[in-house]
């Protein structure tokens, strides 16, 4: 544990109150856009999504006793899910559905603490999730080109383009040229700088801003409160399978995490703790009808910068997220956002998801060159960034992120190592005869 000696503050090192306000708007700012892109995209508020990842993240802290600084956000993995499922059962059934692809996590977690990790460490392998999560990313690349280029008609829009250009030159600019705070929040400093560009391009309207008052209580979705749920097969089909992504690129968080804090999170608190949390995240956003949680790189990354890990900081951020929820200036203004700039940071954004699932895959030293691997990485990607998806019925079905997701699972049972090795193995003594 010598690393620890170069942390600023350690996971249970409480800062002082400045810097404590400092440090937690620090985290705020650097999930703030992606949280808000997720509801922006589904049809969302995104004044509940800001209070359920507070909420949620609260509860995970909690719930790993306080030894995982992780902050959850907006899972981006749910949006295609959600997506289609408003179309065909309402909000409110989604809500639902949200909530049992919680439970997912927590059947998981108990699956875990009582026969341990290796049988979902060998079901999700790094070659499975690596594709999975590059598959998170690349499967929203068209949504992202058609926000950064087409108007509210689809008609193709120069105008646009520029906004959305723009809004990801600042955002990378922020990102490589900038190793203070700024650097930090890249993501909040584009869409400050879009949102003016915009601005002068005519595409902000502020009426909504205006008018709005300053403390709002957004419209919560609460079961046997505001509706009473129901559940079909249809918005199981399409919601609970999402839970094999999101379980994917929970186990690769917390890999990540392990390196950057020195400690081994999958034995204490357990992975079956991190799993439960996020699980119990998602289950309380879908209780007030916010989109899914999870782990988030962003913050991961701000705590490999800043080499500040106290838990007291992501609370701090939690709680700063959960009051901005309810200011109803912040949420107006987050509503006008022109869709190019959000666009813009939706390039970015789905690439870099895209590529730490590539990453993912180096750092395991996957090898590619092998048979088993090639096809089961192959299969992932093509399936879910073609859009396959299993139509069961009109209303009834897989959608590719999680098809991809269940197939990269099945090849992974079922196609045997040792017998691909040795023909390799034969391959390669009768190509050395040949020559």
């Amino acid at each position: 544990m010598s690393q620890q000696r170069d942390f600023v503050l350690d996971i249970h090192d409480k800062p002082k109150a400045v810097n404590w306000l400092t440090l937690s708007l620090q985290h705020l700012f650097a999930m703030f856009g992606s949280t808000v892109l997720v509801p922006f995209l589904v049809g969302f508020s995104p004044a509940i999504a800001l209070i359920s990842s507070g909420v949620g993240t609260l509860a995970f802290l909690l719930i790993t006793r306080g030894q995982i600084p992780s902050y959850l956000g907006s899972s981006f993995a749910f949006i295609t899910p959600i997506i289609f499922a408003k179309a065909s059962f309402g909000p409110e059934e989604t809500m639902v559905g949200c909530f049992l692809a919680g439970l997912v996590y927590g059947i998981v977690a108990l699956i875990i603490k009582g026969t341990g990790i290796n049988w979902i460490m060998k079901l999700l392998p790094p070659v499975v999730v690596g594709p999975v999560i590059m598959v998170i990313g690349l499967g929203l690349a068209n949504t992202a080109v058609g926000m950064a280029m087409n108007d509210a008609k689809g008609n193709y829009s120069l105008t646009y383009l520029m906004v959305a250009l723009v809004t990801l030159a600042i955002t990378v600019a922020c990102s490589i040229f900038f190793k203070n705070i700024i650097g930090l929040i890249p993501v909040l400093m584009g869409i400050i700088g879009g949102y003016i560009f915009a601005y002068t391009q005519g595409l902000v309207d502020f009426s909504k801003v205006v008018k709005a008052e300053w403390i709002e209580v957004p419209h919560f979705y609460v079961p046997f409160v505001t509706y009473t749920p129901s559940i079909s097969l249809g918005i199981v089909l399409i919601m609970v399978p999402v839970a094999v992504v999101t379980l994917s690129e929970h186990i690769g968080h917390i890999l990540v995490l392990n390196k950057i804090v020195d400690r081994n999170y999958i034995e204490k608190p357990g992975l079956h703790r991190s799993i439960l949390g996020d699980g119990v995240a998602t289950m309380l956003a879908a209780l007030i009808g916010g989109p899914p949680n999870t782990t988030y790189g962003e913050n991961i990354g701000v705590l490999a910068i800043t080499k500040v890990l106290s838990v007291f900081v992501i609370a701090g951020a939690a709680v700063f997220a959960i009051l901005f929820g309810f200011v109803g200036k912040i949420n107006a203004l987050i509503s006008s956002i022109p869709t190019p700039v959000m666009g813009g940071i939706s390039i970015l954004l789905f690439g870099i998801i895209a590529s730490s699932g590539l990453r993912m895959m180096v750092d395991a030293k996957v090898d590619l060159g092998s048979k088993r691997n090639l096809m089961i990485a192959s299969i992932i990607l093509v399936l879910g960034i073609g859009g396959a998806h299993l139509d069961i019925s009109e209303h009834v079905k897989i959608d590719s992120m999680a098809l991809s997701a269940i197939m990269g699972v099945v090849l992974n049972l079922v196609l045997p190592k040792e017998k691909i090795k040795e023909a390799e193995n034969v391959q390669q003594t009768s190509a050395r005869k040949i020559s």
